[in-house]
């Protein structure tokens, strides 16, 4: 006899209902790894740009003291000037080289000056290392919004003029930041060729960040502007009070 497919008392489950409810779960499953994977990769990077910092920094600085009180003591004469000299410039391209990877690392300004300082300076300083006009309209007050806000905001704004210098040919930038009390909302705009610009290994690192935007719940946007060039958008919302 063949057994009964469910009892009187228990309706048969419709045949799109289980996998339906499997690709959920497995969706819910990977959206909790990939937010865990994202705060362990924040925090290694963090990690590593310290020890530069503390370890690589300080006995660089050290190094760079102990050669200044040579060259006071060494004779006085040419050839041995000159070598000191050529290995004083080079310490010093060493330390700002180690300077650099911190910074690319991780921003400290985030954690001590907060998101507006850090997305302000980095607007500017890529406006006077690429020679074109980079303006920044932030709010007058601090963000209030999660760390992870932050460090999504900064991480776009970084991929964002990345992409700018490699790929837009761009003679003009203008970044935005609208802060209200539902969302924080970060576009980076420019006057270049436009999304087609971009080759198509560049757009990983959008990928990520529109993963990560959606971690959040929110949204990230890659499209040409109205006016040309190309358009970068993120919108988080803000978690209720």
């Amino acid at each position: 006899m063949i057994a009964p497919s469910a009892t009187a008392n228990e309706p048969a489950m419709p045949a799109s209902f289980a996998p339906a409810s499997d690709d959920a779960l497995r969706a819910a499953e990977l959206n909790e790894l990939l937010g865990h994977s994202f705060t362990c990769w924040d925090n290694e990077r963090r990690q590593l740009s310290r020890q530069l910092h503390d370890s690589v920094g300080s006995s660089l600085t050290a190094l760079t003291m102990h050669l200044g009180l040579l060259m006071q003591k060494m004779p006085q004469e040419p050839a041995l000037q000159d070598r000191a000299t050529q290995m004083k410039n080079l310490l010093h391209t060493v330390i700002e080289t180690n300077r650099a990877m911190q910074h690319r690392l991780w921003n400290d300004k985030l954690e001590f000056l907060g998101v507006r300082v850090a997305l302000g300076e980095l607007v500017t300083q890529f406006g006077e290392e690429h020679k074109i006009p980079a303006r920044a309209s932030l709010p007058e007050d601090e963000p209030r919004c999660p760390r992870s806000h932050h460090v999504v905001l900064l991480r776009t704004l970084e991929e964002g003029l990345r992409n700018i210098a490699a790929h837009a040919q761009a003679s003009e930038v203008d970044v935005i930041v609208d802060d209200n009390d539902d969302a924080i909302m970060l576009t980076v705009k420019d006057n270049g060729v436009g999304p087609n610009g971009l080759p198509c290994h560049g757009k990983h690192g959008l990928r990520v960040l529109r993963e990560r935007a959606h971690y959040l719940g929110g949204t990230l946007t890659f499209a040409a502007g109205p006016a040309g060039g190309a358009v970068l958008t993120v919108t988080l919302p803000k978690p209720a009070a």
